[in-house]
């Protein structure tokens, strides 16, 4: 009859260095899991915002989503953001909306961390010129009242000042304009708001290279007039 083999005795610290590639690995798969881009889990994140309309994120859903991504509100990044999703009503995100910008490839984040980590992706558009210019030019549909083909003057300011008032330098002098003179306008029309782009990014700020023979829209012709005429009184 023959003998029976004899166990081998198991080394306790095998068995620990066992476990702790077990462990590991198991992390490291929920990690890939965690890390790899999933739609379900975009959707299930919507969710969390809705309340009677689930196919849409409203104020109160919009406030809670900034406050999970550590962003205030009234940052130009989630104008930038509402732009990737071609959100078509300010302080709303339809899911179609929601899922079109967070699931473009640029972009994949299906959780708040995942989008906190990638605000800089969205900032640096701000500072693309040609996606600068694509932004300013979202912004006047998104945020005028779409009732009106105008958008108001209380809105457009607020708009231009979101907008303009770190890169163009004559910002505080056309604020001021838009809110003291009797020829500022009650709305701005999308002509006058594509202008205002263009004349922040082409005139110099001592406007040696304004002509009053340039095909600017009168309101920024009316600007000029007034800048020129306060500087003239500032150095007499």
């Amino acid at each position: 009859m023959p003998r029976p083999k004899k166990r081998t005795a198991t080394n306790p610290s095998e068995e620990i260095e066992t476990t702790k590639r077990q462990k590991t690995a198991s992390r490291s798969k929920h990690s890939q899991e965690e890390s790899r881009f999933n739609t379900n889990r975009l959707i299930a994140w919507f969710k969390q915002y809705t309340t009677d309309d689930p196919s849409q994120l409203e104020p109160e859903g919009m406030e809670r989503f900034c406050q999970d991504i550590k962003v205030e509100p009234e940052d130009i990044v989630m104008l930038v953001i509402a732009y990737k999703m071609n959100a078509k009503n300010m302080g709303y995100f339809t899911q179609t909306e929601f899922l079109k910008g967070l699931s473009d490839p640029e972009v994949l984040c299906d959780t708040p961390t995942k989008l906190k980590n990638k605000l800089d992706y969205f900032y640096n558009l701000i500072d693309d010129p040609q996606s600068f210019k694509m932004i300013f030019r979202y912004a006047y549909d998104f945020a005028r009242d779409k009732d009106q083909r105008s958008m108001d003057i209380e809105t457009a300011k607020a708009m231009l000042s979101l907008l303009l008032c770190k890169s163009w330098p004559l910002f505080p002098e056309f604020a001021e304009f838009l809110e003291q003179q009797p020829k500022a306008p009650r709305v701005i029309n999308k002509d006058q708001w594509n202008n205002i782009f263009e004349f922040s990014r082409t005139i110099n700020t001592d406007l040696s290279n304004y002509s009053i023979d340039g095909a600017w829209p009168v309101l920024l012709d009316d600007f000029v007039e007034y800048l020129q005429r306060k500087r003239q009184g500032n150095s007499s």
